[in-house]
């Protein structure tokens, strides 16, 4: 059989094979089987350039995709398969762009971790099911993480939410706060409570005072409405305790109060 056509189109070429037959190829494959317009060839290098035709145009695809940000190779299999490229190909491409560093899972964690250090937020635990989601297999993960120290970026994340919270909760209640809050980011009960117990908290009695006043006349039109005498003061007193106010504090208030 001969090649009768070759014609260049947007991103492939066209070539018309005894002017009946019609394969779209790369650019890459061209040059690879150094193809040209009358080329005789057989059944059999035809199957290795609709092969290596596949093969180049998938990976074309996925340099195409790690071209703006890098990716991982998880990342890399579900964009080909997104765009149709054959099952049987993608394992082959996406060794070859791990042959040729493209693709480097232990290199993207370690970027990942890093950035999070230097600009982030985020603790161990968060960070790991992130990673998780992008198709990162847990042990790698879990050997990046080991070998950081989380203790700076927490103390940071603890100075930033005291600033938040500082003037709106009660001692107590801030310190429950921020540890939940850095929990929720991922950090550890033990990295959490030590990130607080760094923290420069001087007690404004004066500034608690109002806390509890301001909180004690929200609960007290909540309450009043169903309650009133022992059993008012009751479920104020329990409800300004949990909240972390103290009892001296809540017995002193509801004497003024009420």
């Amino acid at each position: 059989m001969k090649i009768t056509k070759i014609e260049k189109k947007k991103r492939l070429y066209l070539l018309e094979i005894d002017e009946d037959d019609k394969l779209y190829v790369t650019e890459d494959t061209i040059v690879h089987f150094m193809l040209s317009k009358n080329m005789e060839i057989d059944d059999e290098t035809l199957k290795k350039i609709q092969k290596y035709a596949q093969f180049s145009y998938g990976k074309n695809l996925a340099l195409y995709q790690i071209s703006f940000k890098q990716r991982t190779a998880d990342e890399v299999k579900k964009y080909l398969e997104k765009h149709e490229i054959e099952d049987k190909y993608i394992p082959e491409i996406i060794e070859n762009l791990k042959k040729e560093n493209w693709i480097n899972d232990a290199q993207y964690v370690e970027t990942y971790l890093s950035q999070n250090l230097t600009s982030g937020d985020k603790g161990g635990y968060v960070l790991k099911q992130k990673l998780l989601q992008k198709g990162i297999k847990a042990s790698l993960i879990d050997q990046k993480i080991a070998v950081l120290d989380f203790s700076s970026l927490a103390e940071k994340v603890a100075e930033k939410l005291l600033r938040k919270y500082q003037n709106k909760l009660s001692t107590k209640t801030l310190k429950d706060k921020i540890i939940q809050t850095m929990m929720t980011k991922g950090f550890s009960y033990s990295e959490a409570k030590d990130a607080f117990n760094r923290l420069e908290i001087e007690k404004d009695e004066e500034q608690e005072f109002y806390l509890l006043n301001k909180e004690l006349e929200k609960q007290y039109r909540k309450f009043s409405k169903k309650y009133e005498g022992y059993e008012l003061k009751q479920r104020l007193t329990q409800n300004l305790a949990r909240k972390g106010f103290s009892y001296d504090d809540i017995n002193s208030a509801l004497r003024d109060y009420l």
